[in-house]
């Protein structure tokens, strides 16, 4: 429901869009998937994080870009469509680089079922991309009033995770293990952030181009991370994507904010 009600607004002009453009938007896509799986990684052997802590890190990094970033990029005068363009091409290689980064990466500490979460990727990302775009392309105009109310629901189908998240978690929640994976997520996103915004200056990019590709580095799909959390491994697997999934629309906000201004008062 989640992935079908924001995928209901995409056409085959995103698609023509990526055809047109795919040097950014591959770039920033491999940026995507070499910056935040390497990063989580790392920040799991400085806080020497272990077991369903540190593979629920790793997932979370290992995730497509977040649906959020697109809002971001706009608030802040960034490159929407590039923005989206590098969200959908994310999205459809997530069967592929979930499995795959979380078994070379979290293989040491969780046994990773890389062909059920090839198979559930599939199922729950890809098939709701076709459906959307299927459904848009026969109904065009007539869904128009459904398509403005589904960002709504999908916002508040991760509301309904994250309580789940939490409600499973209750009684680790506050624990001295759980407090470190606070500053661990923050630092994933502020430096997914960072390393995004560097790539894309190292590439001359404009700087709506820039704005795009750091906030589709830095931002996650971590509902979908806390789904697989919950369904493949133990409950306390999803927390890390369930802080991701608070604390990254907070910083984009203020990212977001504090960018527009800066661009405002620079011309």
């Amino acid at each position: 429901m989640i992935l079908f009600g924001m995928w209901l607004t995409l056409t085959t002009e995103d698609f023509k869009r990526i055809a047109k453009r795919p040097i950014p938007v591959v770039l920033g896509t491999v940026a995507h998937y070499v910056i935040m799986p390497g990063l989580a990684w790392l920040l799991c052997m400085i806080f020497h994080l272990k077991g369903a802590t540190a593979a629920g890190v790793i997932l979370v990094g290992s995730c497509p870009s977040g649906t959020s970033s697109s809002v971001m990029a706009f608030l802040s005068g960034g490159d929407v469509a590039l923005d989206v363009s590098i969200e959908t091409l994310s999205t459809l290689l997530a069967p592929l680089m979930i499995p795959t980064l979380l078994s070379f990466l979290a293989g040491q500490y969780v046994s990773v079922p890389a062909q059920s979460l090839f198979l559930s990727t599939l199922r729950i990302v890809v098939v709701p991309i076709i459906l959307g775009v299927l459904v848009h392309s026969i109904f065009g105009k007539k869904i128009d009033a459904i398509i403005k109310i589904m960002p709504l629901i999908s916002q508040a189908a991760i509301l309904l995770i994250v309580g789940a998240v939490v409600s499973a978690n209750h009684a680790n929640i506050f624990t001295a293990a759980t407090a470190l994976v606070i500053p661990v997520v923050m630092l994933h996103n502020l430096c997914g952030y960072a390393l995004g915004f560097g790539f894309s200056k190292i590439l001359g990019l404009e700087e709506p181009q820039q704005k795009a590709i750091t906030f589709e580095v830095g931002m996650q799909d971590s509902s979908l991370g806390a789904t697989f959390a919950m369904k493949y491994f133990v409950p306390q697997a999803a927390i890390p994507s369930t802080i991701f999934s608070i604390w990254h629309n907070i910083s984009g906000s203020i990212l977001s904010s504090w960018w527009k201004n800066h661009s405002k008062n620079s011309h």
